[in-house]
């Protein structure tokens, strides 16, 4: 699946921190752009996959 989000970020004292448009309640940060984007990446599917229980079936679909 290759959904495509939006990713607002800016750059903090310290780290670079960003959020998704489509998701504000997933928000993260990285000490470089590339490290905040593998972040947010993995918040998102941490929150898509939350509620799944360990044995789960897959299948593509066309969204």
């Amino acid at each position: 699946m290759n959904t495509k989000m939006t990713m607002i970020y800016w750059k903090g004292k310290k780290y670079w921190l960003g959020k998704l448009l489509e998701h504000p309640e997933i928000m993260t940060q990285g000490e470089t752009l590339e490290e905040l984007e593998e972040n947010i990446k993995d918040a998102y599917l941490l929150m898509a996959m939350d509620d799944v229980p360990e044995e789960y079936k897959m299948k593509e679909i066309a969204i």
